[in-house]
């Protein structure tokens, strides 16, 4: 036997086997074994051993994986750069404190924030931990009130729609004896439910006329479109839409792309349905007066 770096194998001198070995594991380095698949090739079970046959040879591109914490480093340094601590980084990211620092440790240590400085900001941490528990509660509180309903018989329609209509829609008054069928709102579901209202008390779509009334400064034909969309109706229906003036003075929260203004909704010749609305009214609440007494 002879020795191969302090170890012996037989038959061959220490120079010939090692080098023998070495130029065995080079061709099987530039064929794109990986160092695995090496070991098992020469029976070379020291890793050292291995590590010195392929010395200088490049793995082979099969074997390198991607560094999926790249994105991560370059993250964590940053925050790192802007004052954060490793319980900050730590938060934001989601990785351990230990990569953190492996990442980082090259970089200057923040300053020493107040103690009222850091409170503040565990506080704000608490806070938003707390919100978030809280908006889970009332999504898990809405899902379960809207199962509670299921579905609406055509009775519980005609109700809903009567108070919607009375609630939203425009209202005869004394000194100005109209009595026309006008609808007009910005929210998706409540249009949806008159207008399945109107499909409930058979009135034809020849008889409804359908405006828009919108921001200037909207997409308007954008808009149109939604509306026109959503009610399943022909966007070349609808009446000349209705520009409100921009006053750039005034701070609006209703901008972008969930704005689409309000929609009209008009019966023709509704003269007789308005008076019915009227009346299916006073009927709902003459009942419901009776239940105070």
């Amino acid at each position: 036997m002879t020795e191969i770096s302090g170890r012996r194998v037989g038959g061959l001198s220490k120079y010939e086997d090692f080098e023998g070995l070495r130029e065995r594991a080079v061709a099987l380095r530039r064929a794109g074994f990986s160092l695995r698949q090496i070991r098992d090739e020469l029976k070379v079970h020291n890793n050292d051993l291995l590590n010195r046959l392929v010395h200088g040879e490049p793995p082979p591109e099969w074997t390198k994986r991607p560094n999926a914490k790249d994105d991560l480093r370059e993250r964590a340094r940053e925050l790192r750069l802007q004052g954060r601590t490793y319980d900050q980084i730590q938060v934001e990211l989601g990785c351990s404190k230990s990569s953190i620092s492996l990442w980082v440790r090259d970089l200057p240590k923040p300053e020493r924030r107040e103690p009222s400085e850091q409170a503040r900001l565990a506080g704000r941490k608490r806070w938003e931990h707390e919100l978030a528990v809280r908006d889970e509660a009332r999504q898990r509180t809405k899902a379960a009130a809207r199962q509670a309903i299921g579905d609406l018989s055509d009775r519980e329609l005609f109700l809903v729609g009567v108070a919607l209509y009375w609630a939203e829609g425009a209202k005869d008054k004394p000194y100005d004896r109209r009595e026309n069928v006008l609808f007009v709102n910005s929210d998706p579901g409540v249009i949806q439910t008159y207008v399945a209202w109107l499909n409930l008390l058979g009135i034809a779509p020849e008889r409804r006329q359908y405006r828009l009334m919108i921001h200037e400064s909207a997409d308007v034909a954008a808009a149109e479109q939604y509306w026109a969309d959503l009610l399943r109706v022909d966007v070349a229906t609808f009446q000349q839409t209705t520009l409100k003036k921009h006053n750039p003075k005034t701070v609006r929260k209703n901008t972008g792309e969930g704005y689409h203004g309000c929609l009209v909704v008009r019966v023709r010749k509704g003269a007789d349905l308005y008076c019915h609305i009227e009346g299916w009214w006073n009927g709902i609440t003459a009942d419901a007066v009776t239940r105070l007494r």
